[in-house]
């Protein structure tokens, strides 16, 4: 945060982290947290009503006292904001102009037209401070200082910023460095890693896997290099694969948080490893995908599509965006809830009449499995039945612990598809599921109409790296 030169911005961000603060402690009741959700969703309101052209236009019908005397009721009858509305009004869903922003970020357009998604000083301020309170329990944990090597995606993306600005305010050194960079590469980053001693890694679950297989083929041990801590992000992850990661580096891995480019952070692990919501920084909705109802939590639990609305006056707000992504919710107290991330709403896949969600078949995959490093999975038709062939890489002498066939049993009963299991090599397509999607990236499927556009866009972006 650059706010020291700017009082005002200093101000909000010491009232920001003393609130945050209170919330962590369980220092706002429920009640209070819904009263401030509520006060804040009308200024919001009133801020894209009044500074964005896309919310000027969508949201015309609301007068100012209607916006004053919003109700819960009301505001669900609010339109959703779809991915195709951030494509087609592109700056013009911005609630101030570029000049009033102090970065500029877009998403990588791998699926569709980039969408712009600045930041101002307020988005930094909100979206960080949460990051800032809860990683402090998880660093010290593993040690009280640490040399934190950051690998975003792209240049293009918020990750490298954001972990610069929680690492330093937390004390913590920051080595940014993009092993998918021609210039870096992953010899520079394994050798960054080594000569600064680095303890703790920012990337994705295939940024770790990767380096990993690149570590091997060399005849070392990832284990050897001393990082203490992994912090993935930016795919779909399950607690068996980061336990697979965490065995191949000797390493605590955490999967440190649920955000996009374009909705910035919505969840952030707690000291435990789960996935927390930020309520005092957006409302979120579970929806029934296809109705777009709104769910009620059963037994305090619910699954489906995620919408969330900004509760903060950043450069681009958003009002009930679908984020096209499934989770399950679990409520807690004081109105926070953990959330498990289980793919995409069109990565669901249709098994011999059976819908499954991109997580559970990862999980089914790796719930007895050990030592692997990477895994892709084809789906054919065979006389009208459908089948699972997959490919694993396991850790040399891995395989001897593995039993494949029991793993294949597993996955046949969990996924009612008869399952095949071969160890090979994967390409370079699996590392792809943070710029395309996990399907693309994880699932060839090879029957008769099937859609594989995706899967071709992340073909041609691991040819490019190649």
């Amino acid at each position: 945060m650059y706010a020291l030169f700017k009082p005002e911005l200093l101000e909000l961000a010491r009232t920001t982290y003393q609130q945050h603060a209170l919330f962590e402690r369980g220092g706002i009741s429920a009640g209070e947290l819904i009263h401030i959700q509520l006060e804040r969703l009308k200024q919001i309101l009133r801020y894209v009503r009044a500074e964005s052209p896309f919310y000027r236009d969508t949201l015309s019908f609301l007068s100012k006292n209607a916006i004053d005397t919003l109700d819960w009721q009301m505001f669900r009858k609010l339109p959703f904001t779809t991915k195709n509305d951030l494509r087609e009004a592109g700056h013009n869903m911005a609630a101030a102009s570029l000049k009033k922003a102090w970065i500029y970020y877009e998403t990588t357009g791998t699926t569709g037209a980039a969408t712009p998604c600045p930041r101002n000083e307020q988005d930094s301020i909100f979206n960080n401070t949460p990051l800032i309170l809860r990683y402090r329990e998880l660093f010290r944990a593993h040690a009280q200082q640490h040399i934190v090597g950051v690998m975003g995606p792209t240049e293009l993306h918020s990750t490298g910023d954001t972990f610069e600005d929680v690492c330093r305010s937390l004390g913590h050194t920051v080595v940014k460095m993009w092993p998918r960079s021609p210039v870096v590469g992953l010899d520079r980053a394994v050798t960054l890693i080594r000569e600064l001693k680095i303890t703790a890694l920012v990337c994705t679950p295939a940024v770790a896997i990767n380096l990993a297989k690149h570590l091997l083929k060399k005849g070392q041990k990832p284990s050897t290099l001393g990082v203490k801590l992994i912090f993935t992000l930016g795919e779909l992850t399950t607690p068996a694969l980061l336990r697979n990661i965490g065995d191949v580096w000797g390493s605590a891995v955490y999967n440190c948080m649920y955000a996009s480019q374009e909705s910035s952070i919505l969840a952030a692990s707690d000291k435990d490893g789960n996935l927390c919501t930020v309520p005092l920084n957006v409302i979120y909705e579970v929806i029934n995908p296809l109705t777009g109802q709104v769910l009620e939590p059963v037994n305090a639990r619910m699954t489906g599509e995620l919408v969330i609305t900004h509760l903060y006056p950043g450069q681009k707000p958003l009002i009930r965006y679908r984020t096209g992504d499934m989770v399950r919710a679990q409520v807690m107290d004081k109105g926070k809830w953990q959330i498990i991330p289980i793919g995409r709403v069109r990565d669901t896949l249709v098994i011999n009449g059976h819908n499954h969600c991109a997580y559970d078949i990862e999980a089914a995959l790796f719930e007895h499995l050990k030592g692997c490093l990477d895994y892709h999975i084809q789906v054919e038709s065979v006389a009208g039945v459908d089948q699972l062939s997959v490919t694993l890489e396991l850790e040399q002498h891995s395989a001897a612990h593995n039993d494949l066939e029991a793993v294949a049993r597993s996955m046949q009963a969990r996924l009612g598809a008869r399952t095949q299991i071969t160890l090979g090599s994967t390409d370079a397509v699996t590392g792809t599921a943070a710029m395309v999607s996990w399907k693309a990236a994880r699932l060839h499927d090879k029957r008769s109409g099937s859609d594989n556009r995706e899967r071709e866009t992340a073909l041609q972006i691991a040819a490019r790296r190649a």
